[in-house]
C-alpha cells in the first residue's frame, strides 16, 4: 500500500502558513515594492524553449553539459545546456512526484503511485515499488540509485538491474517536512539529511560513518521542535553548507565529519554560495550573506521583504534570487546591490534554477525554459 502522508502534509502546510504569514487573511504582509525594471547588467538570455506543465523539473549530470527536465505528466527531456537542443525524450508512464536524478547515463524519477523508475536513452530500464510516495529526488551515483521516502527509509538499488541492495530506516520523527530533503554524494560517502542532522553513510551497505548536528529541536511540542534539513545546498569540495528549517544555517566538513560553524537563521528555503560566501533568505524575505569560512555576516538586504524568495544561485559574480511571482532578481554577490531583474513568462518558477557549466537554466510552471549566461 502506498503511504500518502496526507495528515502530515496538511499539518506542515498550516504551520508554514502561520509562520510565513503568507496565506489569505488579515495577517498577510504586503510585499516590498520593486523599483522600475532596468536593463539587466552582467547577464544575458542565450536560448529559450518550452515543454508541458512542469512541477518537478531539473537535475544535472555530473559532466555539467546535459540538463534533464520532467513534466508533471511524466514526459522526460534531455537538453544540451549550451544550446538548448533536445538530445533525448521519453515517458515514465505515470505522473511524477519529485525532481529527476541523473548520472551514469541513466535517469531516475519517482511517481505518485509510489514507484522509482529508471530510464536510459529515453526508455524505461526498470521500476521498483517503494511503498511510499517519495518527494526527495533520487540520487544516481556509483552504479547505484538511492531513494529516500518521507518516513526516513533510505533504499539503494543496482543501477543496471534494479535489484534492492540494502535498506535502512534511521528512526522517523513524528513530524517531517512535506518538501524535498537532502541526499547527495561526496567522494565515497553518501550524505543524507535526517531531521536536524547531516549523516554520512557507506553507500555500499548503508552503515554510518559520521553524524553532525546542524540544529537541535527546541520547544514544548513536536511542531516547535521540527528542524529538518531542507533541499538546496552549497558545496565546495568537502565543505557543504545547508539550512535547517526555521532554525539554522551551517557548514560541515564532510571529509572529517565535523561541524565548521552554525548560525541561527529563521528561513525555509535552501542556500546557495561560492568559494567565500553562502547566501539565503529569512522567512520575511531578508537576504543574508555569510562567510563560508566562519559564518560571520557579510551583508544583508531588506529590499525584498515578504516576496517569498527561493534558493539563491550564484552565476559568476551575480547572485540570482527567484521570487514567488516568477521574477529573477540580480544582485552583486559582493555587497547585495541590485543590478537588474529578469522577467520570464509571468508564471512562478517550477523549481530553483540550476547551473550547467556557466549557463543558468530556469523553468516556469507554464513550461517555459530560459537559459542565461554572464556577459
Amino acid at each position: 500500500m502506498v503511504k500518502r502522508y496526507s495528515p502530515l502534509s496538511l499539518t506542515i502546510a498550516l504551520i508554514s502558513c502561520v509562520v510565513l504569514s503568507a496565506c489569505s487573511g488579515p495577517t498577510k504582509q504586503k510585499p516590498a515594492e520593486l523599483a522600475p525594471l532596468v536593463p539587466s547588467l552582467g547577464v544575458k538570455n542565450v536560448w529559450k524553449g518550452a515543454v508541458g506543465e512542469v512541477s518537478f523539473p531539473l537535475e544535472l549530470k555530473s559532466s555539467g553539459s546535459e540538463i534533464y527536465l520532467a513534466t508533471t505528466a511524466g514526459s522526460v527531456v534531455s537538453l544540451d545546456g549550451e544550446s538548448g537542443a533536445v538530445r533525448a525524450t521519453g515517458n515514465a508512464g505515470a505522473r511524477i512526484s519529485a525532481a529527476i536524478g541523473a548520472g551514469d547515463g541513466r535517469v531516475a524519477l519517482t511517481t505518485v503511485t509510489g514507484e522509482v523508475v529508471v530510464m536510459q536513452g529515453g526508455k524505461s530500464l526498470w521500476r521498483q515499488n517503494l511503498g511510499a510516495v517519495a518527494i526527495t529526488p533520487p540520487l544516481v551515483a556509483g552504479g547505484r540509485v538511492f531513494v529516500m521516502t518521507p518516513d526516513r527509509t533510505l533504499s539503494a538499488f543496482d543501477g543496471e538491474t534494479g535489484k534492492r541492495l540494502w535498506q535502512q530506516q534511521r528512526g522517523a520523527d513524528t513530524l517531517v517536512l512535506d518538501r524535498p530533503g537532502v541526499l547527495f554524494p561526496v567522494g565515497d560517502t553518501l550524505v543524507v539529511g535526517l531531521g536536524g542532522r547531516l549523516v554520512g553513510l557507506n553507500p555500499s551497505n548503508g552503515s554510518q560513518k559520521w553524524d553532525v548536528p546542524v540544529a537541535l529541536g527546541r520547544g514544548t511540542n513536536e511542531v516547535e521542535r521540527l528542524v529538518d534539513v531542507v533541499s538546496g545546498i552549497s558545496r565546495r569540495g568537502a565543505s557543504v553548507c545547508v539550512r535547517a528549517y526555521a532554525s539554522a544555517v551551517a557548514c560541515v566538513d564532510t571529509g572529517s565529519g565535523k561541524s565548521v560553524w552554525s548560525k541561527t537563521a529563521n528561513g525555509f528555503t535552501g542556500i546557495g554560495g561560492g568559494d567565500t560566501a553562502v547566501f539565503g533568505s529569512e522567512s520575511d524575505g531578508t537576504l543574508i550573506a555569510w562567510s563560508r569560512k566562519d559564518g560571520e555576516r557579510l551583508w544583508q538586504s531588506d529590499k525584498f521583504k515578504w516576496r517569498e524568495l527561493g534558493t539563491p544561485v550564484l552565476l559568476g559574480s551575480t547572485l540570482v534570487v527567484p521570487d514567488n511571482a516568477g521574477l529573477l532578481h540580480l544582485l552583486s554577490a559582493a555587497d547585495g546591490a541590485i543590478v537588474g531583474r529578469l522577467q520570464l513568462d509571468g508564471s512562478p518558477l517550477a523549481a530553483t534554477p540550476v547551473l550547467s557549466g556557466n549557463t543558468l537554466v530556469a523553468v516556469t510552471q507554464k513550461g517555459g525554459v530560459f537559459a542565461f549566461r554572464p556577459e
